[in-house]
Formats: structure tokens, C-alpha cells, sequence
């Protein structure tokens, strides 16, 4: 199936569009039942306390439905994935033939990267891209000053993040780099330049979860303020219910949660485009090239 085709996120997506389609819409679904279950919660709370059942019954028939998409969609999710994976090691394992075990070793493993992407970070991504606009809009229902309060941070979160892409890319490039040697290494049957490589990878490893640290630091900060700010206009100068106050914290809290997968998600994409440019044969050269 992938033949003389470019191995690039997009070309998998044109591949195997259908079967990836419905693995969105499933997503798609599962999210948008997730995202209003705070607005149900706190329908719940006020009916209750008026002795209304009805909406609880709502609030229980749709976690229910969230439950059965989500069993339907990690079942599905790993046998298209997993057949995605076949198809990359085999157009890979024939385009690098020529290549020493090593580095077609480390580059089918780099090639499986792109169909865990797929699987795991873009789905998360696509959640948090739903999480970020209900929550807007339901906050922005509420009040038009909280919505604008999370489209700041928002906005901050991006700025953050731009200042570390750079850095991410240039620490997997080296990361994959020294992954290529792993089994022309491990041939030689020597302690010492074991030892080295480990202790690189290692190196590698460190300094890019030592950034990854820092840049959620630095987005949780703004993520806390977010939080305490909704919390006290909503009670200060907001004449809304205490279901109202309910969802108004659980919507600022679920854009935050949403809010702390976009840095796992840009950096995925950040070293994506570097294996990318293995994959295609190109020698990676700086933080410019091409995007999967």
C-alpha cells in the first residue's frame, strides 16, 4: 500500500483515510458526549435540589453511551493501527534495504512512531482542540469575561510553547541520531562503547524531559491562574446557581486538562518532523524542514 509513496503523516491519512475517518468520528463522538457532562452535572445538582429527577436520568443514560463508544473505539482502534504499523515496516524494511541492520533497525522503529501518533497523540489532540471550543463557548455563556480569560491563556500557552520548538527538535534529532548506532554497537560485543552509547541516550533523554518539564511548569502557571480567576468572578460577580458555579469550575478545568495536552502534541509534532526527514531519505539539517 505505501510502495513509492512519501512516509509522512499525511500520506498514511490519504492511505488508509477511510478507516482513520471512522476512528475520528467515533472520537469525535466520545468527546463531545465528555465535554458536556460537567453542563449535565450541574443540571443534575440544581434538579435534584428543586426534587427534579428527570436530569439526573439524563446525566446517568449519557455516561452510559460515553462508555460503550469509548469500549467500541479502542477495540477498533487497534486493529486499524496495528495494520497501519505492518504497512510502514514493510515499505520501510524495502526502501532501506541496503541500509546496515543498524540504522534500518532504529528507522522502522522511528517509522512505527508515526502510526503511534495516529493512535495516540492525534486523537488526544483532536479531544483537546473539541475540550478547548465547547469550553469557550460554554464559559463564554455564562459570561463573555471568562471565556476571554481562557482565550488569554490560551494564547499565552502558544507563545510558551514556540519559544521551546526549537530546542525540542535539535535534542531528537541527536536523540535519533545515536538510536541509529544501537545495533551497529551491540555487534561489536564491547563494554565500554555500550556504556557510552547508553549513557548519550540517556543524556538525550534527559535534557529533552528536562524542557518538556520546564514548558509545563511554565503552562501550568498559567492554567492555576485560569482556574482561581473563573472561580472567583463566577462567585463574585456572577448571580448564577451553585450548578451554575459547578460547571463554570469544571469547563475552566477541563479547558486546562485540554490545555496540558497541547505541549505533549507540538512536541510530538516537533520530532516527527525529524524522523520524517530520516524517512525520506534527507539529511535533517535544522528545525525548518518539511512537517509530516
Amino acid at each position: 500500500m505505501l510502495t513509492d509513496r512519501s512516509l509522512t503523516i499525511r500520506t498514511l491519512l490519504g492511505v488508509f483515510r477511510w478507516r482513520v475517518g471512522l476512528t475520528w468520528f467515533l472520537i469525535l463522538s466520545e468527546s463531545a458526549i465528555t465535554v458536556m457532562i460537567p453542563l449535565f452535572i450541574g443540571f443534575a445538582i440544581d434538579g435534584l435540589l428543586d426534587g427534579a429527577f428527570q436530569p439526573f436520568l439524563h446525566l446517568g443514560l449519557l455516561m452510559v453511551g460515553l462508555v460503550l463508544i469509548g469500549v467500541v473505539r479502542r477495540i477498533y482502534d487497534t486493529r486499524v493501527y496495528g495494520t497501519i504499523r505492518v504497512e510502514m515496516g514493510k515499505a520501510l524494511a524495502a526502501r532501506f534495504s541496503n541500509l546496515p541492520i543498524s540504522l534500518l533497525n532504529a528507522r522502522i522503529g522511528m517509522g512505527r512512531e508515526l502510526a503511534d501518533f495516529l493512535e495516540d497523540m492525534l486523537p488526544t489532540a483532536i479531544a483537546g482542540v473539541m475540550q478547548f471550543v465547547v469550553s469557550a463557548i460554554l464559559l463564554y455563556y455564562f459570561s463573555p469575561t471568562l471565556a476571554l480569560s481562557a482565550c488569554i491563556v490560551l494564547f499565552g500557552m502558544i507563545s510558551v510553547y514556540g519559544v521551546f520548538h526549537t530546542t525540542f527538535w535539535r535534542w531528537n534529532r541527536e536523540l535519533n541520531e545515536q538510536t541509529e548506532q544501537q545495533v551497529r554497537i551491540l555487534e561489536q560485543r564491547r563494554a565500554r562503547p555500550l556504556h557510552v552509547h547508553l549513557k548519550r541516550l540517556r543524556q538525550f533523554e534527559m535534557r529533552l524531559s528536562d524542557t518538556e518539564a520546564i514548558l509545563y511548569g511554565a503552562i501550568f502557571v498559567l492554567l492555576i491562574g485560569l482556574v482561581l480567576f473563573n472561580l472567583w468572578f463566577a462567585t463574585q460577580s456572577l448571580n448564577v446557581s451553585p450548578g451554575a458555579i459547578f460547571s463554570i469550575v469544571s469547563y475552566s478545568w477541563e479547558f486546562a486538562e485540554a490545555a496540558l495536552t497541547l505541549p505533549v502534541s507540538l512536541q510530538s509534532w516537533s520530532r516527527l518532523s525529524e524522523i520524517t526527514t530520516r524517512l525520506e531519505g534527507r539529511q535533517p539539517r535544522n528545525h525548518l524542514s518539511r512537517p509530516p
